[in-house]
């Protein structure tokens, strides 16, 4: 590569501006335009790209959705009915809340599709429950909440698989279906991590919740718990596309927390919709700069270069994936997922097509490598913002985190190395037929 090229100054100027602060969306528009002026090229092009990329992409605006029924769901009395119904599941045995903690993000998986919505949400509800009177370590119960938020956009729906399609063209119904597997197999060894570490250091038993009780906190869940049944259930049967459930979720959280719980202040109602916005805003600014750089990387035939590249060296498509995990769990040190999704992801997609790999396990593999790098040191977002949530050390969350990484680099490996855990329900559903 020519160091003096128009593409090369438009790397170092989109890196440079990174490190000083400017958010990533930011900075590749500005190194995008740097580009399309050197290069003489019309610099009406960046409003081309960006107008025609935000207006022809329906499925854009199913982000924004999810993002405020989670926001919703959280401000309402939803979270706190579910987390009781998870208690009546799993709590009444050893290291119970600490089980809880993983089965509410099951749940919650089909309800947000953010890790971070998972964390600040029903998350900061766990870290308080879990260091209650000294039940858990405030590091652990930060760790647990981290790992677990991770299974969120890898069961449906997910924020991650949508932008993936975005990129990549793939169908999001079997995204969403092909996800399902690998989000549970992810939490069983998470939860079978704790059953292991709670009979080693004698977590407490939590107060069994009497037989007469469950009856009561089951109804009083159940409307919440069938948002992902209504949701996934118009999306697999035809009722609605993906965008739609994502406004029929947004419009049933909003509901239930106004109309039949009555937990949902004007007030509240306002500042979710605000969170929502600037949430929204940030990610929408990230897709518009991806936008017109991915139009400079077509311009420089970086993927078809790259494919090429790839096939030369002969590699088979196991070869591939795995340097792909390797490339996307190193990038996942330093870099925002969201970034990797819309930057990285697009310049592998045609080498994966060439090597005959199905894109939508390749989806699923490559946003299971991003969520990994949520709580992967020393970027690993999650991390950050437990430790702001629970006050403990960051080095204390990092270590009590690392028996569960291991399993979940094994749920990555056996996703990687066995498509049909991935492919299973979504060939059930007719997908290759």
């Amino acid at each position: 590569m020519n160091l003096a090229s128009p593409f090369s100054i438009s790397l170092v100027v989109i890196t440079a501006l990174a490190l000083l602060g400017l958010p990533i969306g930011l900075a590749m528009l500005c190194g995008s335009i740097l580009y399309l002026f050197m290069a003489g090229l019309d610099m009406g092009t960046v409003a081309e790209q960006f107008l025609n990329g935000m207006y022809s992409n329906y499925v854009i605006l199913a982000v924004p959705l999810f993002i405020l029924a989670a926001e919703i769901m959280n401000s309402g009395s939803m979270t706190e009915r579910l987390l009781r119904f998870c208690n009546v599941l799993v709590g009444r045995f050893r290291g119970g809340l600490a089980q809880v903690n993983i089965v509410q993000s099951i749940i919650f998986a089909g309800m947000s599709g953010s890790a971070i919505a998972d964390a600040a949400g029903s998350g900061r509800m766990m870290q308080n429950m879990m260091t209650r009177e000294g039940r858990y370590t405030p590091s652990y119960a930060a760790a647990l909440t981290a790992v677990t938020a991770v299974v969120g956009p890898i069961i449906p729906p997910s924020i991650p698989l949508v932008l993936y399609a975005l990129v990549s063209d793939a169908s999001i119904g079997y995204l969403f279906l092909a996800g399902v597997m690998p989000g549970l197999l992810m939490s069983v060894l998470q939860m079978g991590q704790v059953a292991w570490t709670a009979r080693r250091n004698n977590f407490p038993v939590e107060e069994a919740v009497p037989l007469r009780e469950i009856p009561r906190i089951t109804w009083r869940a159940f409307p919440a718990l069938m948002m992902p049944v209504i949701l996934l259930g118009c999306i697999y049967t035809g009722v609605t596309t993906p965008t739609e459930a994502a406004a029929l979720a947004a419009f049933y959280a909003l509901v239930i927390s106004v109309g039949l719980y009555r937990s949902l202040s004007a007030k509240e109602a306002y500042n979710a919709l605000l969170i929502s916005t600037k949430t929204s805003a940030s990610i929408g600014m990230l897709i518009a700069g991806s936008l017109v750089f991915n139009y400079v990387v077509t311009i420089e035939n970086i993927p078809n270069t790259l494919r090429m590249l790839l096939i030369d060296w002969e590699l088979t498509p196991i070869q591939f994936l795995i340097m792909v995990n390797v490339v996307l769990l190193l990038l996942g040190c330093v870099l925002e997922g969201t970034a990797i999704l819309l930057i990285i992801v697009p310049v592998f997609v045609p080498t994966a097509q060439a090597l005959g790999i199905d894109l939508v396990h390749f989806g699923v593999v490559v946003v299971v490598n991003i969520m990994l790098g949520l709580v992967t040191p020393p970027y690993g977002l999650l991390l950050f913002i437990m430790t702001n949530i629970s006050g403990a050390p960051v080095k204390d969350i990092i270590r009590d985190c690392m028996p569960f990484l291991f399993w979940m680099f094994v749920c990555l490996g056996l996703i990687t190395f066995f498509p049909e855990i991935v492919l299973w329900l979504p060939r059930m559903a007719g997908y290759g037929a």
